[in-house]
């Protein structure tokens, strides 16, 4: 019996993909490193330190940097991503979010979100969904971050409820991974290729509807 949905938030919820990479961008180039969007589709799903690790490699200057340093890199790049997030409104909800957040109070579902964004309770407030939500696993209390499923297990604890009563919601690979690690029924949004190891996929949020999901889950 499905009983909660454990949510990723950039691609699902809102996407904020593009001010990060704005934000990556911006201080690669003070930084003397070029990187576009194709590069950026690495640093999706990843942790902010993983994310300047592998900038750093792009540019052949990971011996460069002190851990000093590079987590004062690290902060720039956040502080520069926090100012254009301070425009987001409800209106960034991706295609689709609202109806399913909409169906999940109707069919008694509870949420959580997993997301290696320490942005994501700002985010979910200028979103104005934030009290939807049962509770955001904060990513500074992982051991591992994804593909590890650890994130996962965290997002059904604070709803009470085993993975198996759970459904994942991600768009990244590594996340689909840790979904499944998890014992949870993993749904993907994205291409047939990338979400390849899903459960069920769509390839954009418009199409999640929430009873087909639970359908499919239930069937699984």
């Amino acid at each position: 019996m499905i009983k909660g949905l454990v949510l990723d938030l950039d691609g699902v919820i809102t996407d904020t993909a593009e001010y990060h990479y704005l934000a990556w961008k911006s201080l690669a180039e003070k930084i003397g490193i070029k990187i576009d969007r194709v590069f950026n589709e690495q640093l999706k799903g990843i942790s902010r330190t993983e994310s300047l690790e592998l900038i750093l490699k792009h540019g052949e200057k990971e011996k460069t940097y002190t851990e000093e340093e590079k987590q004062e890199l690290a902060t720039r790049k956040n502080e520069e991503y926090k100012t254009f997030i301070e425009n987001i409104t409800p209106a960034d909800l991706c295609p689709g979010m609202e109806q399913l957040l909409m169906d999940a109070r109707e069919m008694n579902i509870k949420l959580s979100v997993a997301s290696a964004s320490k942005n994501a309770p700002t985010i979910l407030e200028h979103l104005q969904v934030k009290d939807q939500f049962v509770g955001i696993v904060d990513p500074a209390s992982l051991k591992q971050g994804k593909p590890s499923p650890e994130i996962f297990h965290k997002g059904a604890d604070l709803l009470g409820l085993s993975p198996a009563e759970c459904i994942g919601i991600e768009d990244a690979e590594a996340g689909i991974e840790a979904i499944n690690r998890a014992g949870m029924f993993s749904v993907g949004v994205g291409s047939k290729e990338s979400m390849k190891a899903a459960d069920y996929f769509v390839e954009q949020t418009a199409e999640l509807d929430l009873k087909t999901l639970v359908e499919k889950a239930e069937a699984h």
